[in-house]
């Protein structure tokens, strides 16, 4: 199996995720519980870790395609700070303007589009009775295109996000990874991996949009775009 092939070398622990796990739980006696909890954390990086991170730069790459002067914005500001070398974590407050390009490609296409919550009490909400135990759905696509707090909403405008710029008009108005006591535990590491990766990507490459300038949105688990994103590869 792959944990039997990552097991602990004498030099130590390999670097790559199964090695990690495995080394993470293999003090814990319950076999069961051992294998349960690196499948639980597995299935959570690839369906939360790797699909909505995907899904984002997606979009970011979509985006931008149309803006040649924010693809440039981004590759300067990734030469400047990371030159030729492989980023840290550091960097990522290196880098406030890829930071602000993910942010607003997240605000126009949220990777998670819909937020399933249970009703624990019963409540009502601007005149509509929501019954305990009822299902209620969050859609952070609607909310972040909404009028009464985004001026523009369907305008790319990265500079949204610049640390000047005022707050949006409703703490709640921007949830790309949810909030509350639920919010994603992940989010952390979802910004550090779009926004290194953009960086690293835009430092080497810039793409040009091949077939249709559209793209029509695809709502499956994450907010995918249909029939993917084709593009020519250049160097930048």
């Amino acid at each position: 199996m792959l944990l039997d092939a990552r097991a602990p070398a004498e030099d130590g622990p390999g670097t790559d995720l199964i090695s990690l796990l495995g080394t993470a739980l293999q003090d814990e006696p319950d076999a069961r519980l051992r294998w349960r909890g690196l499948r639980d954390q597995l299935i959570t990086m690839l369906l939360a870790g790797h699909e909505t991170t995907a899904s984002t730069l997606s979009w970011t790459w979509y985006l931008i395609s149309g803006q040649p002067a924010v693809a440039a914005a981004i590759r300067q500001e990734a030469t400047d700070v990371l030159g030729d070398r492989v980023p840290a974590f550091e960097d990522v407050a290196r880098l406030p303007y890829t930071t602000m390009v993910i942010q607003e490609a997240m605000r126009l296409y949220p990777p998670v589009w819909g937020l399933p919550r249970k009703a624990v009490n019963a409540d009502e909400i601007d005149g509509y009775r929501i019954p305990a135990g009822a299902d209620v759905m969050i859609c952070p696509y609607t909310l972040h295109r909404h009028p009464a707090f985004w001026p523009d909403p369907d305008q790319f405008r990265p500079e949204r996000f610049a640390a000047s710029a005022p707050p949006p008009a409703h703490r709640y108005a921007y949830i790309p990874f949810g909030a509350g006591p639920r919010v994603c535990v992940g989010s952390h590491l979802g910004m550090m991996e779009a926004v290194l990766v953009a960086a690293m990507v835009a430092r080497g490459f810039r793409f040009e949009l091949q077939g249709a300038a559209g793209r029509e949105t695809e709502p499956n688990l994450s907010l995918r775009m249909r029939g993917g994103l084709p593009v020519k590869v250049l160097r930048a």
